[in-house]
């Protein structure tokens, strides 16, 4: 039996979280966007509250929720702001490999460490010319004796500046593409290990963004989260349970932008009438509430899969590429309701419109997602209805006829000409393709 309806736990987490996010992230958030700069202690607040690390298991001293807590979760903190929110899910995703992974001592080091203190973890990688490739990264891990040495540039890492450890994806060889990598935890005061300046960006500006370099850089084998050949696909299964999160962040999102929009259309008054009153804003505003609501349905199933034990992969990309693509959507059509202000800074709007493109690019593009889908739909996808050759479409019978079940009929494969008789034609009327075209459809089996 289908179920929509959430527990009186999640309520009560999604009830704190958004008074948290309202209380606490938005008035902070445009200031530091202007600055362009990471509100660390907003970081601090939130793992303060409980509202960081949500993921890690009971065992490890964590709160062990589910992908749907995070989602909810995620979704408030990125209705006060998607870089915020980036920011405190990003620890979720630099752990993700470790609690997938067999590495049991790595596990009760770092987890256990994460839970108790004021921890940041990021996840590396993306590189300077490897973004949702992930096989075809350059960074080396060469082994020594037990060790591993890493040598190469990671980017686009979020928290990179402010992290204490790193979940870092790295090749034995570039040449052997995903049977090379592996992954491994680093820890940022190790020697070798460098940071670059945060990347300015068009949005996303309360979440630091930087790059990582590595010259001979030593890792543990105790460190070693996965084996070189095991890496991609542990990077592969950590994205099956990080990308509803991302739909997450555009739908919180979406939904403020939904929100700000209504309030204005109840107040701006043009023509003599509030703009509500208009059918054109009217279309609009449906479109928002429809568009929010399918695209937190669609992560609410990828996050449900996940925690029933069900590959969430497909859904996965589903949810993150239409939930990312209608906030676009979404916030666009806000702005146009607020006309001239939406444009202005001094309505959070733009803020939101800036924050959100990044949503269909990184983990993963929306044309990466397309690729995934079309690739299941294409080779793994069980029809319900028979091959169109099979197809019975009888034409010219009436099947409530008793004389019916003795009639055969012969579906042309090319065309689709439906002939009736014991044999098949010679050539088909419509297309002249010979009798051999023709396939039995009737009687069926």
């Amino acid at each position: 039996m289908l179920q929509f309806e959430l527990s009186p736990q999640q309520k009560e987490l999604q009830a704190k979280v958004r008074e948290f996010s309202v209380k606490e992230i938005l008035p902070a958030v445009w200031h530091y966007d202007e600055k362009d700069e990471i509100p660390l202690f907003l970081l601090q607040k939130a793992f303060n509250a409980g509202f960081m690390n949500t993921n890690i298991p009971i065992k490890y001293g964590g709160k062990g929720f589910g992908l749907i807590e995070n989602v909810i979760l995620t979704e408030e903190i990125s209705a006060a702001c998607p870089g915020i929110a980036t920011s405190i899910f990003d620890n979720s995703l630099g752990m993700a490999p470790i609690i997938l992974s067999d590495n049991e001592k790595l596990k009760e080091k770092y987890l256990s460490l994460i839970t108790r203190e004021f921890k940041r973890i990021c996840f590396a990688t993306s590189e300077p010319v490897m973004g949702s490739d992930v096989a075809g990264m350059r960074c080396l891990a060469e082994k020594k004796g037990d060790d591993y040495f890493l040598n190469g540039t990671k980017y686009w890492i979020t928290n990179a500046g402010v992290s204490d450890y790193m979940t870092v994806f790295a090749t034995i060889d570039p040449a052997k593409q995903h049977e090379g990598i592996g992954a491994f935890l680093v820890e940022k005061n190790w020697e070798g290990v460098s940071v670059g300046k945060p990347i300015p960006k068009l949005g996303q500006r309360c979440s630091n963004t930087a790059g990582l370099n590595f010259k001979n850089v030593r890792v543990p084998k105790e460190n070693v989260i996965a084996e070189p050949g095991k890496g991609f696909i542990l990077a592969m299964k950590t994205f099956s349970l990080t990308r509803p999160s991302i739909g997450a962040f555009a739908v919180g999102a979406a939904r403020s932008a939904m929100e700000y929009a209504i309030d204005y259309a109840k107040k701006r008054r043009v023509f003599g009438t509030k703009i509500s009153n208009f059918e054109a804003i009217q279309f609009k505003i449906a479109e928002m509430y429809q568009k929010v609501e399918t695209s937190r349905l669609l992560v609410w199933k990828a996050a449900w899969e996940a925690d029933n034990g069900i590959d969430p992969a497909i859904s996965a990309s589903i949810a993150k590429f239409y939930a990312t693509e209608k906030a676009m959507e979404v916030v666009n059509d806000a702005l146009q309701i607020f006309g001239g202000y939406g444009y202005t800074k001094m309505f959070p709007i733009e803020k939101l419109l800036r924050d959100i493109r990044l949503f269909s690019i990184y983990e993963g593009t929306s044309e990466v997602q397309r690729l995934i889908v079309s690739g299941y739909v294409l080779n793994n996808y069980k029809p319900a209805m028979p091959p169109l050759e099979d197809l019975p479409l009888i034409r010219g019978l009436d099947l409530n006829e008793p004389s019916a079940k003795n009639a055969i009929a012969w579906r042309c494969r090319m065309c689709g000409h439906i002939h009736y008789g014991d044999q098949p034609p010679d050539e088909c009327p419509y297309c002249f393709f010979p009798k051999t075209a023709f396939k039995q459809v009737w009687p069926v089996g």
